[in-house]
């Protein structure tokens, strides 16, 4: 059974889509690989603050209904909280660990939404703009409930909004690609206790996935080792800390 749209999308929609289709060119590549119904999460590599419109486009275009970890910051502002609930978006505490933010994306997972979630967390600090090494979010919500896990590659909302810019590049038009991949295999992991090594198994293949469509759109290898901000530290916290 389809999801219902509520005010809050229809709201969206009649603003972003035509925005969307007035400033960029789309190519998109098996998105009938999204699930047409049931629980699923989307995964996606993250290049620009734009990412969550441009994935919306690709998912609401193929039947489908998105619903975002977002930074539980944004419901400060209490009109915009109001919109955020009523088209099911999910406040992510990232100072308590984002431990009830888990708990509802999986309640939503089993009531039949596509979740679609950023491993990397944050915009990557690659700097070929490669994939990061990812958190476990998407990996123990998948575990969990045993749904679907739909790695997507996309290029070009950096060419929109670059990390930081403080404004969009809308002329000339942008050409956005996204690239669905097949479901990343976890079954084997579901088998056993999930255990933290499952948990990393589980990450690193979901990443893998989202790697591999970035290449097939990059016609390019990704570098062998993958970015970690605990290791090579955050080229952007000069910027940020300026702004």
């Amino acid at each position: 059974m389809r999801e219902k749209r509520g005010w809050a999308f229809w709201l969206a929609v009649s603003i972003i889509k035509p925005t969307l289709l007035a400033t960029t060119r789309r190519t998109w590549v098996d998105p009938e690989r999204i699930p047409a119904e049931g629980g699923c999460v989307l995964v996606m590599n993250h290049l620009s603050h734009v990412d969550p419109l441009t994935a919306a486009h690709l998912v609401y275009d193929y039947g489908r209904l998105p619903h975002y970890l977002a930074k539980a910051g944004l419901w400060k502002n209490k009109a915009l909280g109001r919109f955020l609930d009523a088209a099911g978006q999910i406040p992510v505490e990232r100072e308590r660990g984002g431990a009830g933010a888990y708990g509802k994306a999986v309640k939503a997972v089993r009531e039949g939404r596509l979740i679609v979630v950023y491993p990397e967390a944050t915009i990557t600090r690659d700097p070929d703009l490669w994939p990061m090494r990812g958190k476990s979010g998407a990996a123990r919500i998948a575990l969990e409930t045993a749904c679907p896990v739909i790695p997507v590659g996309q290029w070009g909302a950096q060419e929109i909004l670059p990390p930081y810019a403080k404004r969009p590049r809308l002329f000339p038009r942008r050409r956005i690609t996204m690239r669905v991949g097949e479901p990343v295999p976890l079954d084997d992991l579901r088998d056993g206790p999930v255990t933290t090594e499952v948990v990393t198994e589980a990450t690193d293949r979901i990443m893998a996935a989202i790697t591999r469509q970035l290449e097939l759109i990059r016609e390019a290898d990704a570098p062998a080792e993958r970015y970690d901000m605990r290791v090579h530290g955050d080229r952007f916290k000069k910027r940020k800390d300026r702004s």
